[in-house]
């Protein structure tokens, strides 16, 4: 049976915190198979039949927002995606082993056309750069994260559009623990 890896937003941000087995029920309850979660940010892994991606996150979202009483915008990808984002080299390596760099992974539902990815460029800094691939954004950020002008909410500003970030380092973990083990 195909498995799955859903990036939540907005789970356990911002005074919304919900407890990761009643997570897992709510998937569970939409007919969902081998559920997990992988720590408390909004990381589930699932198996279903279906494969249209679509026909998965639009339900998941519609089902959550009732269940939780706020959106929660949903991203489904493969394992065998998250192998090949995980081991995606988006920059040359010498920035990526800068010392205090930190490289994160913004999902999208459907790649960003080029007006958006402009935008997301107009954000580049000394401290901040950006590198799109199909429906995910890696934010390459020279320094803290929480020392940088970039956020979650400029992403989504400069792309028009709902996305969830992870540290490159979640989406290994997942990888390597559900997907391709050499990550």
């Amino acid at each position: 049976m195909p498995q799955y890896i859903a990036f939540l937003r907005a789970i356990n941000v911002g005074g919304r915190n919900i407890k990761m087995d009643k997570l897992r029920g709510h998937f569970e309850d939409m007919g969902f198979e081998n559920v997990e979660s992988f720590i408390a940010s909004g990381n589930i892994i699932f198996e279903t039949e279906r494969v249209d991606r679509r026909a998965l996150e639009q339900p998941i979202e519609a089902h959550l927002e009732e269940a939780l009483g706020y959106e929660v915008a949903t991203f489904v990808r493969t394992v065998e995606e998250v192998g090949e984002i995980a081991g995606y080299t988006p920059f040359v390596k010498a920035m990526l082993e800068r010392d205090g760099s930190n490289l994160y992974v913004g999902f999208v539902v459907e790649p960003p056309d080029n007006k958006a990815v402009e935008r997301l460029h107009g954000h580049a800094t000394e401290i901040d750069s950006f590198h799109v691939n199909g429906r995910e954004v890696y934010w390459l950020c020279n320094t803290s994260s929480s020392q940088s002008d970039f956020s979650g909410a400029k992403l989504e500003r400069a792309l028009g559009r709902p996305a969830t970030m992870r540290n490159i380092r979640t989406v290994r973990r997942l990888a390597k623990k559900y997907g391709d083990r050499n990550v």
